[in-house]
C-alpha cells in the first residue's frame, strides 16, 4: 500500500504547485507514502508504467521502480543544482529506449 496514490481527490502534484527548480514533471504524478507514483503517463508526459514509484534526491540522485517490466533503477551522481542539467529524465528516457531495442 506504501505505493498506491493517496492524495485527496486523486489529484496529482501539480495541483498542490510546482517548485522552481523542479525538473520532473507534476502532471500525472501522484504520491504514495514515501514515493512519487505514476497516475497517468500520458499527462505525465514521461515514458514509463502507470504505477511506476520513483524520488529524486539532492545532487541530481534518483531512483525508480517500474513492477510492470521488472526494472529497478538508481543513479547517484554529484550535479548541483538538481536543475542545472536535465540529466534525470535523459537517463529515463535511455533507459526505457534500451528496453524495446
Amino acid at each position: 500500500c506504501m505505493g498506491r496514490h493517496h492524495l485527496p481527490g486523486g489529484l496529482d502534484l501539480e495541483a498542490f504547485g510546482r517548485p522552481l527548480n523542479a525538473e520532473a514533471p507534476f502532471r500525472g504524478i501522484g504520491f504514495g507514502l514515501g514515493f512519487a507514483v505514476v497516475i497517468d503517463p500520458a499527462r505525465g508526459k514521461v515514458v514509463c508504467s502507470e504505477g511506476e514509484l520513483s524520488w529524486g534526491g539532492l545532487a541530481s540522485t534518483t531512483f525508480w521502480i517500474d513492477q510492470r517490466e521488472q526494472l529497478t533503477v538508481s543513479f547517484f551522481t554529484q550535479l548541483m543544482p538538481s536543475s542545472a542539467y536535465p540529466i534525470r529524465p535523459q537517463l529515463r528516457q535511455l533507459v526505457y529506449q534500451a528496453l524495446v531495442a
